[in-house]
């Protein structure tokens, strides 16, 4: 038998779920190295990817044959990928499948690190706009982190409580709640979720989803989709889960395509009404870990809610930007005439202009902490651009651009002065491998690293 060891109290439940012999095979399963995966940028231009093997239900997800240093990456700091579990990546066989409109507005309640908003960030594309929440002020930091390196600008990052939402009834066309959970699918890779779990710690997690469901169910839009998952395996925290979801609104149940060569386990919840379906993904039966999801199509009867449009704008430190200062942006930035422009502290930001009413819509009733890309500001005549800018996917007409090798490229990253033959004066976007890194200021005489000292690399 595995030697790795489990509260006694899980081996018990998972025996009585899997019985003797699929529980050895669970238990062994939980010995083995996880495999890493990541998941490409389709709006970044990655080149190199070498011989890697597909995360079958993913068009953009690979597995690594090995887990390199990530920190010491240019092209991770670049935001050409995402270091994602494989199994999470079934989000994106689920939007395929449902075609759920490009051009909606969807929110992530439970969003950081930032994983599965990045993902349907980019299903979204320009076409649609993106509320990616956390209730925890750290962890929010490291979701706006991840969504500026991400580059889209399609979304708004947000920190509140799911009841800070009650105001948007009916407002989105797909939620998601990748709810905090007792994490019994991360016990191969995590000790501490080992030693934390008890009887109790999945009673708590089980009340706390009820709680955040009792909000979040009633935030889809008539025909939109709630889109549910945990981290875990047990039927309280998943099963009863659905349960308490459909005892209070009205949904339908969705069905999800399988290949049966993926190894995800459908379950089938009887309701007096219908059957609810489940789907579970088994660290023995993927290359993956532990994961429950599903998904509920909202009825088309329920109330749907559009953003009321106010007189005017008025925000206490957010200003909508009128068409001079907009115009003269879109045409010396070379943005999208698709642009909303708004300002900050003095820092101009851009959001996709059909979501305009929605963005300001949504600023009544949350707290804000990034949104679209910041652009920069005008000191004087000569604009200074923001990092943020720099690794978005938008235009940088204008600048001029230098393309760094690794050893410079670290350097950069590291915030060290990067000594550039050849590169002219002024401000200056660093490129590695074709991908923006950030901006440098060329004084002739020396440079001005303008990476952002938080995120500097300390590992050499």
């Amino acid at each position: 038998m595995s030697s790795i060891q489990l509260p006694e109290a899980f081996e018990e439940r998972m025996k009585d779920f899997l019985g003797e012999e699929e529980f050895f095979k669970f238990k062994q399963s939980l010995e083995n190295e996880p495999k890493t995966s990541i998941r490409l940028n389709p709006f970044k231009n990655v080149k190199e990817i070498g011989n890697l093997s597909k995360v079958p239900w993913s068009n953009w997800g690979y597995y690594l044959e090995d887990r390199p240093s990530f920190t010491l990456d240019p092209l991770f700091h670049a935001g050409a990928y995402y270091v994602q579990e494989a199994s999470s990546m079934f989000l994106e066989h689920i939007l395929h499948y449902l075609q759920v409109p490009k051009n909606g507005i969807f929110l992530d309640l439970a969003a950081a690190p930032g994983g599965k908003s990045t993902l349907l960030g980019s299903y979204l594309g320009e076409e649609g706009f993106l509320v990616a929440n956390e209730v925890i002020k750290a962890r929010a930091s490291i979701l706006k982190e991840n969504i500026i390196k991400w580059g889209i600008g399609n979304t708004l990052v947000t920190q509140n409580d799911p009841e800070h939402f009650s105001n948007l009834e009916g407002f989105f066309d797909l939620v998601l709640v990748d709810a905090p959970c007792s994490g019994e699918g991360m016990f191969r890779k995590d000790p501490d979720a080992r030693n934390e779990w008890s009887p109790e710690h999945v009673n708590l997690c089980a009340m706390r989803q009820e709680r955040i469901m009792d909000q979040a169910g009633a935030l889809v839009r008539a025909g939109g989709y709630l889109i549910y998952s945990t981290c875990t395996f047990n039927e309280q925290e998943n099963e009863d889960m659905l349960r308490f979801i459909c005892s209070e609104f009205s949904y339908e149940p969705v069905k999800l395509p399988l290949e049966s060569s993926w190894g995800i386990v459908e379950s089938e919840l009887e309701t007096e009404c219908k059957s609810f379906y489940g789907y579970r993904f088994y660290p023995h039966k993927v290359d993956g870990e532990g994961l429950f999801i599903c998904v509920l199509k909202r009825s088309e009867d329920a109330y749907s809610q559009d953003p009321q449009k106010g007189k005017d704008f008025k925000h206490p430190f957010i200003k909508s930007e009128g068409k001079t200062i907009s115009q003269k942006l879109i045409e010396t930035l070379g943005l999208p005439e698709s642009s909303s422009i708004y300002s900050l502290q003095g820092s101009y930001f851009r959001i996709p202009g059909q979501f305009q009413q929605h963005f300001e819509f949504l600023t009544r009733f949350l707290n804000i902490k990034y949104f679209g890309v910041e652009l920069g500001k005008f000191n004087k005549d000569q604009f200074v651009p923001t990092h943020e800018w720099a690794v978005s996917i938008f235009p940088k007409k204008g600048f001029a651009t230098f393309e760094l090798n690794e050893i410079q490229a670290l350097e950069f990253l590291r915030k060290e002065e990067t000594h550039l033959s050849g590169a002219p004066e002024g401000w200056v976007l660093v490129t590695f491998k074709q991908l923006p890194l950030g901006w440098i200021k060329n004084l002739g005489n020396r440079t001005n690293n303008n990476y952002p000292k938080e995120w500097r690399i300390r590992m050499k």
